[in-house]
């Protein structure tokens, strides 16, 4: 659809949402599901997810379950037997996970498991509609001109955030010293040979050079393949990647990284964005917008729909929406903080070429929590 329309169910409260991620989407059908008319909002011309692969943890498939996503997220995705961290391509750790839910997906499919949602909850989703402007009364301004007016505004339009920066919310932005290229190639699981890859296998070398390859198997016929190097490494950052380079570090990837040399795809540095308040007035910001973080912990995705979910659960509380904004950013920031943190930490030091950080309560707590509005159980995994 181009262009908003008319509010139909206008006894309802409504929430209009700047961005179409996960982050905005989860809000959206969340919100939809407790009663609220949404609307959300979509600069770019088409619905779709931004990467390639990601890893969803037991955080995330709560909240996947609680917004009625989990069967279909889980249908086209798997649980790989292990995660395996390799240092100078000798396995130094090994571990299954048993018993703590986890999955390996496309982002896609995870975006088309949320969507698929949202539609069903009559979400309103505007393409080729930017959000420019909010103010805290409750209104936001298109890039059209048009304002439109709301109970509550959601900014989940990512780490430039137009919602964000309008309302001039203070923030601390650190990038690291390295950064990744994200892909998806084929899994040339035949061609690869022996070994076991069907593992998620993190693979770190750190002399002479410091490249790092995150392998993940997304299904059967896809693989997300991440290749992390330091900014200031112009060869380890070429995008496309640099066949030669990384085939001499990783030869038994060729088949996978010939692929992969073909895609332009896109270079990041690995960024943490710390701000003021996640909240003014009447406008909440959620994910990227709010708590950008570094992909150690893979924690990005899952605490931005955890938070999506737990404002929609905010607004079922007393009082008016601007004291249960309030509320819900001095509930739920801290554990975001904390994961932001580590997530950082994790990433400046390399430490995750020690392969031990699955050992730690406090590395995981993030990935273990129950959000606010999810329930602790979940149905079995499929098989493979």
């Amino acid at each position: 659809m181009n262009g908003p329309t008319p509010r139909e169910n206008r006894s309802a409260p409504h929430a209009e949402i700047a961005g179409a991620g996960f982050a905005g989407l989860t809000a959206a059908v969340a919100l939809s599901q407790r009663g609220w008319s949404v609307r959300v909002h979509e600069k770019g011309p088409k619905l779709r997810a931004f990467g390639a692969g990601i890893v969803v943890w037991q955080n995330g498939l709560r909240v996947l379950n609680a917004i009625g996503a989990y069967e279909a997220a889980m249908a086209g995705s798997v649980t790989p037997p292990f995660y395996e961290t390799r240092l100078h391509n000798e396995t130094v750790t090994k571990h299954a996970f048993e018993g703590e839910p986890w999955r390996t997906m496309t982002r896609q499919h995870l975006y088309n498991s949320i969507l698929e949602q949202a539609r069903l909850y009559g979400v309103d989703i505007v393409v080729n509609s930017e959000v420019i402007r909010a103010d805290p009364a409750g209104a936001i301004t298109l890039a059209s001109g048009e304002t439109l007016q709301a109970d509550l505004v959601v900014g989940a339009d990512g780490v430039g955030s137009k919602v964000r920066d309008s309302m001039g919310i203070a923030l601390d932005r650190r990038k690291s010293r390295d950064g990744i290229t994200r892909l998806l190639v084929p899994r040339h699981k035949e061609e690869l040979g022996a070994g076991e890859w069907d593992n998620v296998i993190d693979f770190w070398n750190l002399e002479p050079r410091v490249l790092r390859i995150l392998y993940v198997p997304c299904s059967e016929e896809q693989l997300y393949i991440a290749f992390m190097a330091p900014q200031d490494d112009p060869e380890g950052s070429q995008v496309p990647i640099n066949l030669d380079l990384w085939s001499d570090a990783f030869p038994f990837l060729v088949p996978a990284l010939r692929s992969a040399a073909k895609i332009d795809g896109r270079y990041d540095r690995y960024e943490t964005t710390v701000l003021e308040t996640w909240t003014r007035g009447r406008v909440a910001l959620i994910g990227d917008a709010a708590h950008a973080m570094t992909p150690a912990l893979a924690q990005g995705a899952s605490c931005a729909m955890m938070n999506a979910l737990s404002l929609a659960v905010a607004m079922e509380g007393p009082g008016s929406v601007e004291d249960r904004l309030e509320e819900w950013e001095q509930r739920e920031r801290p554990m975001t903080d904390r994961c932001q943190q580590r997530s950082a930490e994790l990433t400046n030091s390399r430490n995750l070429a020690k392969g031990d950080w699955w050992a730690s309560d406090v590395l995981l707590e993030t990935a273990r929590h129950v959000p606010t509005g999810a329930a602790a159980e979940l149905a079995p995994a499929p098989s493979r």
